[in-house]
């Protein structure tokens, strides 16, 4: 198996201009593509209808060009401050292939907090839950759902052990004030009205299926999701939208079972400007060059950073996930010198609260 991560800028959320350019140059093959991750420039809440245009927009030119239905598109809305809009396409061959990504076969590479050694490369698999009901979001009926599909993606991608895993991307659900009544019509209980609201819980629920998946966590109550800030992936990555009623998991990883340039690292951000967790991978890796950089991005509850009280939490005009991504992704971009990442707002669950995970692919120093 040989996985690889290219990025491509867009004009607008329906841009595939860029796509096309790469199929031309012989850089893609959209037959090969497995995920498309995307940065969309609406406001990253419930009514950001960019994500959905977008997720169109590449279904339809995926299927005219050859691509798989079953392609995992996660659309993040919210480009805020020095962040560009642009889409993460992924692609997986049985290996052996020519063109982007050939190279030699994987050399030892670090496991992020520590070093495993061993012939890794990066790895990439997915899978997808069933369809939630309004009353399943954002409770342990979630959860449940998403350390299976974890599981899955886990199996196909070929990694045995969740210490090779260093970034798991799940696009998961919201509630909208139709799907909360025709709950309360059966006689059921949503896990709140407020649709805002229900992003968090979504997003929160689907970490902590991904901490339950990798062993981060022993167990999940339903009281425990989004009040025990304590229980947290390290790892997971969840955004949460109204263009889908089931979750989308990806894995990325290194494993021996993998060939190519290509590898992931990871560290956990304590913070919202702790620049210093990427810094540690970037020199981990001299040489190597950055393909892409995967972020999580929160308002410390708390309402402090360092000892300084923030505001972000207070603003009624701008929701505080839209100043965190703006935070965050300037606090990264300065470090690798482009505003093209991807950094996604709401870390509930995601790193400890406040902080949260941020991911690099690297391309070896020998094929950069």
């Amino acid at each position: 198996m040989r996985c690889t991560v290219i990025k491509v800028d867009s004009a607008s959320p329906s841009d595939t201009a860029g796509l096309r350019r790469l199929v031309e140059e012989g850089a893609l093959r959209p037959q090969d593509v497995v995920a498309v991750l995307g940065k969309t420039e609406g406001n990253g809440c419930v009514n950001d209808f960019t994500r959905g245009y977008a997720t169109q927009a590449l279904k339809a030119w995926f299927a005219g060009n050859g691509g798989s239905e079953a392609i995992s598109y996660v659309m993040s809305g919210g480009t805020e401050g020095v962040l560009s809009p642009h889409f993460t396409v992924v692609s997986r061959t049985a290996g052996g292939a020519t063109g982007v990504g050939a190279g030699v076969k994987g050399a030892d590479v670090g496991a992020g907090n520590g070093e495993t050694g061993g012939v890794k490369s990066l790895a990439i698999g997915t899978a997808r839950t069933p369809s939630l009901r309004p009353e399943e979001l954002g409770r342990l009926a979630q959860v449940e759902h998403v350390a299976t599909a974890v599981r899955r993606a886990m199996a196909e991608a070929g990694i045995a052990d969740a210490a090779d895993v260093h970034f798991v991307q799940i696009k998961c659900p919201l509630l909208t004030a139709v799907e909360v009544y025709e709950a309360l019509e059966r006689g059921c209980m949503a896990v709140t009205e407020d649709t805002y609201k229900s992003m968090g819980y979504s997003r929160g629920a689907s970490a902590l299926g991904a901490a339950l998946a990798l062993g981060e966590v022993d167990g999940v109550r339903d009281e425990d999701i989004c009040h025990a800030w304590e229980l947290y992936s390290a790892v997971a990555s969840t955004s949460a939208g109204s263009e889908l009623d089931y979750c989308e998991v990806v894995v990325f990883g290194n494993s021996a079972a993998a060939e190519g340039p290509q590898f992931i690292d990871h560290e956990v951000m304590t913070d919202a400007i702790d620049g210093a967790a990427l810094s540690r991978m970037l020199q981990r890796h001299p040489g190597a060059s950055v393909v892409q950089v995967l972020a999580k991005a929160e308002a410390d509850p708390t309402g402090y950073v360092r000892g300084r009280r923030h505001t972000m939490l207070n603003d009624s005009d701008i929701n505080h996930t839209r100043h965190a991504r703006a935070v965050v992704g300037g606090v990264l971009a300065s470090l690798v010198g482009d505003p093209m990442i991807y950094v996604s707002g709401g870390a509930e669950h995601q790193g400890p609260a406040g902080g949260g995970p941020v991911a690099v692919i690297f391309t070896r120093a020998e094929q950069a």
